[in-house]
């Protein structure tokens, strides 16, 4: 598989912090790369290395087979680039924007008008071109900025957490339009805090934390990581919490927790888990209302792999 991307090596260093130690990776054609990580733990300044906004300590990146340099033009006008932050003009429409920083890429104006329209579309700003930014809500305004970045077409876009601070509807849209540009042959690095949305998207995985990769593969892949098995939540009004310690005695149980109402088994292995709590439960005379099994999530693995607690 080509490799759009090839990273080796790579340190960056800021005086005794290492914020990017000894990464190597690559990204191939046509995939969607989820990059994820806890705040701190060397996402962006991974990513300003790789579009050359930073000086890095060693190492190499290659993009299109080409070494990435801060003068690299000819690879610059393939990549696109939408920030977490919104970055367009007040004073210009939504049409106006996305001219503006298409033309800093396209020249031909037939053509530029083309792909305006095509980007327009993609994230569904189509009765919106000529309003300005500030008539616009927060999950448009995220769809023009993405329109934006992606107008002049590049072969590679980096989205840096797109979908923050929006409503469901807006997510989704943005997420079919991610699918449009893989399906249209961009490849894609993307980076997010939302795990469902890495579940959905993301062809492969890479978590970092400290500036190391941890785990990299597919979703399902990492999720063979967890060290629990099944997860049994069942609703129950007023449980003793004397059945508690009890039920961490069953056969393959790992931990068992109770809050608002929820009893939460987790387990370490077992098939039959579910017909064994149940039992448990009918033996002791507790009544539930409703209960439920499900595998590890993602967001289980990052959490064993980062840890649970807060990061600045």
């Amino acid at each position: 598989m080509k490799n759009v991307i090839e990273v080796k090596n790579l340190k960056k260093e800021y005086k005794e912090i290492k914020a990017v130690d000894n990464l190597s990776f690559e990204v191939h054609e046509g995939e969607i790369l989820g990059l994820l990580g806890p705040n701190g733990s060397g996402k962006t300044t991974t990513i300003n290395c790789l579009l050359s906004l930073l000086n890095y300590s060693s190492g190499s990146i290659k993009i299109f087979g080409k070494e990435m340099k801060p003068d690299s033009y000819d690879i610059k006008s393939k990549i696109g680039v939408v920030f977490q932050e919104v970055a367009v003009f007040d004073e210009l429409t939504v049409y106006e924007n996305v001219d503006y920083f298409c033309g800093l890429y396209i020249n031909n104006k037939e053509t530029r008008k083309k792909y305006i329209e095509d980007a327009i579309n993609l994230v569904g700003l189509e009765s919106f071109k000529n309003f300005y930014p500030k008539k616009l809500s927060g999950g448009l305004l995220r769809r023009l900025n993405i329109a934006c970045g992606i107008a002049h077409k590049p072969k590679l876009i980096f989205l840096d957490e797109p979908t923050v601070a929006v409503d469901p509807q807006s997510r989704n849209n943005i997420l079919d339009g991610i699918k449009k540009l893989r399906d249209n042959g961009a490849t894609i690095v993307y980076t997010t805090h939302y795990m469902e949305e890495v579940e959905i998207l993301c062809d492969r995985v890479i978590i970092l934390d400290k500036g190391k990769i941890l785990a990299t593969g597919k979703t399902d892949e990492l999720k063979e990581l967890a060290k629990i098995e099944e997860k049994i939540s069942i609703e129950i009004n007023d449980l003793d919490i004397n059945y508690i310690d009890k039920i961490k005695e069953l056969k393959n149980v790992d931990d068992a927790k109770y809050s608002s109402n929820i009893l939460l088994v987790t387990y370490k292995k077992g098939k039959n888990n579910l017909v064994e709590i149940m039992e448990y439960l009918k033996k002791n005379n507790i009544k539930y209302n409703k209960i439920y099994s499900e595998r590890p999530t993602l967001n289980d693995v990052f959490l064993e792999l980062t840890g649970k607690e807060l990061r600045d």
